[in-house]
């Protein structure tokens, strides 16, 4: 079990915006034998959802909460790293998904909790980032065997790049082989179901829960 000043430390540095140290704090946490799922569920998840109630109240403004984000990336990408490098026949039972915010689209705030509950849950999990076009999201997916593709879209202005992959997905013979969730602020079950995605997610939990529905 991990410290408890360690967990305290890691929330503050998170939320304070400061990657180095939020970097530091994760490879010694490993170092040091701590388990990196544990940090992430009792620090980083719980520090990036104070982080979007403090944006949505005014508290926290927009620098800041890209700021937490990259902080937050950082920290998945190293846990990451750490489950791929596990035992083999153990990451040949996790399932994979490749997630992205879609072309156009620089909003990843609540990608990056998705990504850190992916991980947390057991997944093995390829986060693309932000602005990432249909064609790249489809080379990646095919790249890692996927399981499931999950994209983001912030915008009503970016929402037809979901479409865009379901028919690029279509068109390029593949669309069988994945499992395709959707979500952001402006995406609706509604339009899930008009583009012919598999699922669509309301937020960060319930994509989580909709995935393992997806793969059971």
């Amino acid at each position: 079990m991990i410290d408890k000043d360690i967990i305290d430390e890691a929330k503050k540095m998170l939320i304070e915006q400061n990657k180095d140290r939020v970097i530091e704090i994760t490879n010694k946490a490993i170092a040091d034998g701590c388990n990196p799922l544990e940090l992430m569920d009792e620090a980083f998840i719980p520090a990036i959802n104070e982080v979007g109630e403090l944006f949505g109240s005014g508290q926290m403004f927009f620098p800041e909460l890209i700021g937490a984000a990259d902080a937050m990336k950082a920290a998945s990408e190293i846990v990451n790293e750490v489950l791929a490098s596990g035992d083999a026949s153990e990451q040949q039972e996790k399932k994979t998904v490749v997630i992205a915010s879609v072309k156009g689209d620089v909003h990843d705030i609540g990608k990056c909790i998705v990504v850190s509950l992916m991980t947390a849950n057991g997944f093995i999990v390829h986060d693309l980032g932000r602005d990432v076009s249909a064609e790249d999201i489809i080379e990646k997916a095919v790249g890692v065997n996927a399981d499931v593709i999950g994209t983001s879209a912030l915008l009503t202005t970016t929402m037809a790049e979901q479409k865009v992959l379901e028919e690029a997905l279509k068109s390029e013979g593949v669309r069988d082989r994945f499992k395709t969730i959707v979500g952001g602020a402006p995406v609706t079950p509604r339009w899930a179901k008009r583009i012919g995605a598999d699922a669509y997610a309301e937020n960060a939990q319930d994509g989580v829960k909709k995935v393992r529905e997806l793969l059971a």
